[in-house]
Order: C-alpha cells, then structure tokens, then sequence
C-alpha cells in the first residue's frame, strides 16, 4: 500500500509533535499504565492530564446511515423485483440476535467488554508485551474501538473518500488509533453496552459482500440472527478477524478450526457449559448457502424494465448530483422503489413475447410488448423476447439492450415503425379544418426532386423535395401500395382503414407539413437514437420512414383512448429508505395535447381497424371483440419490422416483432411457431401477438367505450368497409383466402428502402 497521510492527523499540531517526541514505545507504556484516557480501570490526576494532551482529536462520531441493499418493487409495494447493493446487510435490533452469537463475539473479541469504558488497559499492556516478545503482531482494540472503526468506514464510503481507516493494526497511523481510542470512551458515555454490540454485530463483515448478523445467517444457513445455535454463532464470531480465511463455505477446516477456538474461550468464561461445548466443536458446520442476488439480470421479473429504472435513476438528481453519489446511493442506501409495474400484467407480457419468439430464435428476431395506462401515464409492462445478461450474446438470447426505450437509457436505436405514424397525419389534417370524409387523389404518382410542399414554420414558408439542404428523401418518395385498385380517389378515412400510402402522401401534399410536426412534436414523438423530433423536409416519415422505440410509440397512442390528453411515461411512483425518509418522484403529468373531437374522428377508422378480426385464428370470433379496442397496423419497408400499436380505454399497448440487426427481412423465415410466409405483415405477427395479450390482461382495466364523433353521418357509413376475416399470412403461416381489397397490406419505401411502409 502506498504510504499516505492521515486525514484525521497533522504531525504540524500539537499533538503530533508530542506524539513524535514520545515515540511508539512511550505511546504503548502510556496506553499500557491507563495515562492517556480516563478509563473505569484508572482515574485521577494522571488520567486527567493525559486527556488534556488529546483535547485537539475530536470527540463526535461522524456517522452516516449504515449501507444497505435498495429494493425494486412491483406497484403492489410487495412482489420483489431485484435487490441492488454494495453490502448486503439487513439491520436487525438486539432481541433479534440470539444470545449465543452476543456471547461468542465477546468471547473471542473482548473479553474485558462488560468491565471497560471503551478502551482496555489491561488488553493494551498484553499486546504490548505480546508485541516486544514474538515476531508477529497483535492489536488491543475493543468492541467498541472496533465498532467506531467501523462506523467511521461506513461513513467515509457513503461520502465517496473511500476507506480511509482498516481493521489491520498496521494499516493504521497512531493518529488513527489515538482518535479511535478517544472516540470510543465517547460512545461509551452515550451508549450502552448492549447499544454498542447490537451496532457492532450490524455492521461487522462476515464474508464477501455480507455484512452484520442477520444477513450472514441468512446467507450461511437461511435462518434469522435471532435462530443461531451455538455452533453457528461460534462460526460467525470466529469470521470476523479473517472473514475469507475463516469463510466456512470455502475454508471449512480454518473455520472449523477458528470456530473451535471461540468455543474454547466461551467455556473458559463461563458462558457455555462441558456438554454444550463438546457437542459443539463435535458438530458439522452445516453451511447451507443462500445466495442473495443482486442487481437486474437476476431480477425476478420485469429485467429490462429494471434496468430502464436504473438508468433512469443514475440520470436524473434525485439521488444525487453527479454519478458517484447516484450510484452509491442506488447501491449503499437501502432505499426502497416501488415502480408502476403490474405484476399480473408484466407477467403475462413476457409469457406471450417469448411465446411468439423464443429467447435465441434462429429467425434472429426479437417480440416485445410495453404497456401503458393512457390515464396516468403509468408503464403497466416492459417485456422483450430476450434475457438480460450483461456477459450475453444475442445469438443466445441474452443481450442488455433494451429494445423497448430511447438509446440514452439503455435502448437501441428504435426500429422503422411503418403505418403507426399515419394515423397523426390524419389527425393533423382533421385538426387543421379537414375532415375524415375528405376526399383525396391517392392515384398520384410518385413525388420528384423538386416537387413543392408547404411547410409553414421554415423560412420560405415551404421547401422543394429533395433539394433542400436539410431534406433526407433524395431525388424522390417512392411510394409503393400492396393490393389493386389503391391507386385512385378515396377518402382519408378509407386510405387510413386500408393502410394506402399513395392516399397519406396525398394527405400530406394537400396540407402543411408543420401542422403535421406540430402534432407529433406535441407527443414527443422522436427519433430513439438522436432524439430529435421529425423533420418536415422529410415526408418519408409520415408512412412510417423514422426508427422510434416502443415506448415513445405507446405514449403517443394515449392520446386516442384519453380523449386527447396524453400523461408523460413514468415508471417510478415511489422512492423511501429505510429510514422513512421520501426521494421526489416524477407526478402524474398529464396534458391536453390534442382536441377530444379529433381524437373521437380518427378513433372512428382506428376501432374499425383493431376490431376485425386479423387471422383465422383470431383470439375472438370476426367483428366480436371482448371489449372496445382501437389500433394501427405496421410494417416497415423491407418486412424486417412488424407493429401493432393499440388499446383499450384503459391499457395502451404497443408489440412488435422484428429483426435485432440489420434490417434483415423478416420474409420466409420461420419465427418461433409462426410462417415461413413469403411476406410478413404487421397483421400477420405483431397483430395477433398484440390481440392474445390484451386478450389476458385487458379486463383489468377499464374497458369502456371511447368517446363518440361528433360526425354521426360519418359515423353511419361504417357499414361499407370490408369486413373478412383473414389477412395474408396467420399466425401459423396459414394462407388467406381474403381479397387484396380486404388486407391491410399496403408498402412503401424512400430512396433508400429501409424506413417506409407498410402492413
């Protein structure tokens, strides 16, 4: 080790120079005869001029609350999620620690504890002579003079110095052992005998990250401190001068050995009786680990979303103001998080994603599903079809990113979300005068460089198709619809219903393209990697032409089922430690983002669309869903990413399928019990995986109707949608035998084909 200089001494003060002139052999004959501090053994003039020698070392224990594991719970406040922590420790009173492992630490530590105060003569002139005689060295530190070091420890941790004193006598300066000794006669004018041994026993280290009684009996045998038999206690007792070299789950003859010890020094004092003390050393150590993981690969639900806590938590000042005091808070504070997660709700997410795509699927695709309560923005779900492991490679299912979130927390880069941008395009027109019932020319052919669009908010009031400087969509939009008969004149409302994407891009020609970024930054609807919002230059994205992540997807769907108001995402409502002391969480946070009436007009196309029936194996019979649902299918342009966005009045919910890299398509490939098909929809996976989950959990929310259109002529032409059942490609790959005007299965792509639509 490095030499250091004590922060707790300056050899410039008084009392380094006379601690200098006295010399190390003067220091122990003084701490021998009782000189330096006023001990129940001494007293007098003596005692009473050697404290006056030490008036400079302070007096005041500097304590800090004791390191504790932090605890993430589900929004019942009882299902464990996972367990962070540094120390594992569970703080325990006196009457919960068996009396055999109270006596066994005096027994084996301090023998004189009942009869010192604080510091021990007679043990200091013992070490002393031990120290002048023998080559080895040996200490005369008291419970109590162990119980400062320790807390001091703990301190200096918490605060971020690090350790700055050690158990270890030559780790120590004599300024260190001076101010401990000091120290300790304090703490024994404030606490009582049995204050200090409860503190001691809590903070000890017993081995690896285990510290304190109650969490080494739970580790070594599963039982409480309050159960320790004498053996077991014995054991503990006998860790503590050498709490890996005495480990008994690894060194069971040392700790056998070191154990037998302990029992030797309770009999000689009378604590145990011959028959207790030879069944004793006679019996097994009988170790039982409990392991007690830590951290969200080993969480027992909900890993991703756990970790997407964690990264918020170590962004955000609430725990801290840089990402040292975060971090040792989330891992030393023993704090409490109850998160939004409904047990039952993310249970059953995580069943049906990896029911659809099994962890490792050689498809290399990856499902996940995030749920969120359009009423409080609350996260119901976070699920993927993977296993968080930060040592994993995707080829075995197991990976850390978290596919459902923005890249600053943990995410990916967002996949290409095909037609679920397109019902905002309609609601932007609607919001601007328009109607669902316009009539657009969705026969036009495909946009050119060069090709006008109006675009209110930049400086000349619009700008030319891919000349621009920031414009991304090239020389052109290529557009591309799947079935016959899309290229013609239709309603926004007819070409929304059957996903055309000639018919968006007429919408889009016909309007301002602020208006419709207006909207979509109104809902925090951005890109997952730069987190920039869409860019109006670029029409692509409004057929699906931009990577977003479920979660931003899912929060923008709210505003359907809420009558407009959209409530920011949050997935902590609670932080407390285990002190009783509250952290600020983020509020419900709810906004009017969009006019109820709109989102009633746009809501008429998407129940049409969520409620007919995708499959032939439809979780619910054609045209009878089990409650009011509204939704949008897609699929980006290369069928490498599959969507279906959606909800209930009260649960919104977002699934997708799609490939984890490179945008491979999804098309001919076998995914988990599903194709292979010549070419996979949003309808045709995402869909269904979407329809069998809300099926499970739908009922536990509110699943009332939405609001109604205030177009009732609108609203009474429904009759002459299509209405059969199948769309290409079921959940089993079977075939459809629908007409192309029946599918919702129409595609785009940009110059670059990798971001546009659709399903």
């Amino acid at each position: 080790m490095a030499s250091r200089k004590s922060p707790l001494f300056d050899t410039a003060t008084t009392v380094g120079k006379i601690m200098s002139f006295l010399g190390v052999s003067a220091l122990c004959g003084l701490l021998a005869a009782g000189l330096v501090f006023p001990l129940a053994a001494t007293g007098g003039a003596a005692a009473t001029a050697g404290s006056d020698v030490l008036e400079e070392i302070p007096t005041e224990l500097s304590e800090e609350p004791l390191s504790t594991p932090t605890r993430v719970y589900a929004s019942d406040g009882e299902t464990l999620i996972a367990t962070f922590y540094e120390e594992n420790r569970q703080p325990v009173s006196s009457d919960g620690i068996s009396q055999y492992m109270k006596d066994a630490i005096v027994a084996i530590e301090d023998e004189r504890f009942y009869e010192h105060g604080g510091v021990d003569a007679r043990g200091a002139a013992r070490a002393l002579v031990h120290n002048l005689t023998s080559s080895t060295q040996q200490g005369a530190s008291t419970l109590t003079m162990q119980y400062v070091n320790n807390v001091l420890n703990n301190a200096a941790v918490v605060r971020g110095e690090g350790r700055v004193l050690f158990s270890g006598i030559n780790d120590k300066t004599y300024a260190d052992k001076l101010r401990e000794m000091k120290l300790a006669v304090a703490v024994e004018q404030e606490m009582t005998k049995d204050e200090i041994l409860e503190g001691y026993l809590n903070i000890v280290l017993l081995g690896g990250q285990t510290y304190g009684v109650e969490a080494a009996a739970q580790y070594y045998w599963g039982i409480p401190a309050s159960e320790l038999n004498l053996q077991q206690s014995a054991t503990l007792a006998g860790m503590v001068q050498s709490p890996n070299y005495f480990n008994p789950e690894y060194n069971q003859d040392n700790a056998k050995w070191r154990r037998n010890v302990v029992l030797d020094n309770m009999l000689s004092l009378g604590y145990i009786t011959e028959e207790e003390h030879r069944e004793a050393r006679e019996a097994e150590l009988g170790v039982d680990p409990h392991p007690q993981p830590q951290g969200c690969a080993n969480a027992e639900l909900g890993a991703y979303a756990c970790a997407y806590v964690q990264q918020l938590l170590l962004k955000s000042d609430v725990l801290g103001e840089d990402q040292e005091a975060r971090d040792n808070l989330l891992n030393r504070g023993g704090l409490n998080i109850i998160t939004t997660l409904d047990v039952d709700t993310q249970r059953a997410a995580e069943a049906e994603v990896k029911a659809t795509v099994p962890p490792g699927d050689d498809s290399g695709a990856v499902a996940s599903i995030i749920s969120v309560e359009p009423s409080t923005g609350n996260i119901a779900a976070m699920a993927q079809s993977t296993e968080y492991n930060p040592a994993g490679e995707f080829a075995n299912g197991e990976t850390t990113v978290n596919v459902n979130v923005n890249s600053e927390y943990g995410g990916g880069g967002g996949f290409p979300v095909g037609s679920t941008l397109k019902p905002f395009v309609a609601a932007a027109w609607v919001e601007e005068g328009g109607s669902m019932a316009d009539i657009v020319d969705a026969g036009i052919d495909n946009p050119e460089q060069g090709d006008w669009f109006e675009a209110s908010c930049l400086p000349r009031g619009g700008f030319r198709l891919g000349v621009e400087s920031d414009s991304s969509d090239g020389d052109a939009w290529e557009l591309e619809n799947v079935g016959d008969d899309m290229n013609r004149r239709m309603s926004i409302d007819y070409g929304l219903y059957m996903s055309v994407n000639t018919a968006t891009a007429a919408t889009v020609m016909d309007m301002d393209m602020c208006a419709i970024t207006d909207l979509t930054d109104r809902l925090n609807i951005v890109n997952a990697r730069s987190r920039e919002g869409m860019n109006p230059t670029s029409p692509s994205f409004t057929v699906g032409g931009t990577e977003l992540a479920p979660l931003t997807l899912a929060s923008a769907y709210t505003v359907f089922a809420n009558d407009g108001v959209q409530c920011e995402p949050r997935v902590i409502q609670e932080i407390s430690d285990w002190q009783g002391n509250s952290y600020p969480v983020p509020e419900e946070n709810c906004e009017e983002k969009m006019d109820a009436d709109v989102a009633a007009q746009v809501n008429d196309t998407l129940v049409n669309i969520a409620e007919r029936s995708p499959t032939n194996n439809s979780p619910f019979p054609l045209g009878d869903p089990p409650f009011p649902m509204l939704g949008k299918t897609g699929t980006s342009g290369e069928n490498s990413h599959t969507w279906f966005a959606g909800s209930s009045k009260g649960l919104t919910s977002v699934a997708q399928v799609g490939t984890f890299h490179n945008n491979e398509p999804l098309n001919d490939k076998r995914i988990g019990d599903f194709g292979p098909v010549e070419r996979v929809y949003g309808s045709s996976i995402a869909q269904p995986m979407w329809y069998e989950y809300m099926e499970e959990v739908g009922r536990n929310y509110d699943t009332g109707d939405f609001r109604e259109s205030p177009n009732s002529e609108f609203n009474n032409r429904r009759e002459s949608y299509p209405r059969s059942g199948a769309l290409p490609g079921g959940r089993n790959g079977g075939s459809s035998n629908n007409s192309d005007n029946d599918s919702d299965n129409n595609d785009s792509s940009d110059e670059d084909d990798n971001n546009d639509d659709d399903d």
